[in-house]
């Protein structure tokens, strides 16, 4: 998860307004619907790929990769040492476009499908010092406001306000009326909440060469 029950009580959310259960279901549902409407995942996790080789010395990861541990080609494991392999991964630094493996020395990722497995640390992290780095500070924020968004009940007046109001743009009582225009997103609908998707545009997956 990129927030944590103890950030939520630092941010002022109180045993009363929700506990640590159900604080922790809100905070692996805003983690899954950053992952889904961005296409990448923001925290070091496990996993070993079987992609499709291009016949081309790149090859085009779909997510940034933090440590490799296994590199193998129709089963049979190869070395992945800076010697033979260049990989673009994570922690992301400054240039980043997009990650990627590239055989040394002209060799290439034989085309097949399936052909080439993967076994990496893998995530999109930002550098911290330390090797794995850390979950980017805007998409540990936008996680919060997303559960903050969500403590009162979905049927509640006061949730269904606030869950509508960006939309709203002109409110009139009986003694005035008022504009909210200033309010309307200016980025590219993600989760139907302005600041949290303007926190996550610049995260969102760009189209890259044979990554899905």
């Amino acid at each position: 998860m990129y927030a944590t029950v103890a950030d939520m009580r630092a941010e002022g959310v109180t045993a009363a307004m929700a506990g640590d259960t159900r604080l922790a279901v809100l905070l692996d549902e805003a983690t899954h619907t950053i992952d889904k409407v961005t296409g990448w995942h923001f925290e070091p996790r496990s996993a070993t790929l079987h992609l499709d080789g291009r016949g081309t010395p790149s090859l085009w990861l779909p997510v940034p990769s933090i440590r490799l541990y296994r590199l193998a080609l129709y089963g049979a494991d190869v070395s992945f040492s800076r010697e033979h392999l260049v990989v673009v991964g994570a922690p992301v630094g400054p240039g980043f476009d997009g990650p990627r493996l590239t055989f040394r020395h002209g060799r290439v990722f034989p085309r097949g499908e399936g052909n080439v497995t993967v076994g990496a640390r893998w995530g999109y992290t930002e550098a911290d010092g330390t090797p794995e780095g850390r979950t980017p500070p805007a998409i540990r924020r936008a996680c919060m406001l997303l559960v903050l968004r969500s403590l009162s009940p979905l049927a509640d007046e006061a949730s269904l306000e606030e869950r509508t109001r960006w939309r709203v743009v002109e409110e009139r009582t009986r003694e005035q009326s008022y504009r909210l225009d200033s309010v309307r997103p200016a980025v590219r609908p993600l989760t139907g909440e302005p600041e949290v998707d303007t926190l996550l545009s610049p995260y969102v997956k760009p189209s890259l060469p044979g990554a899905a």
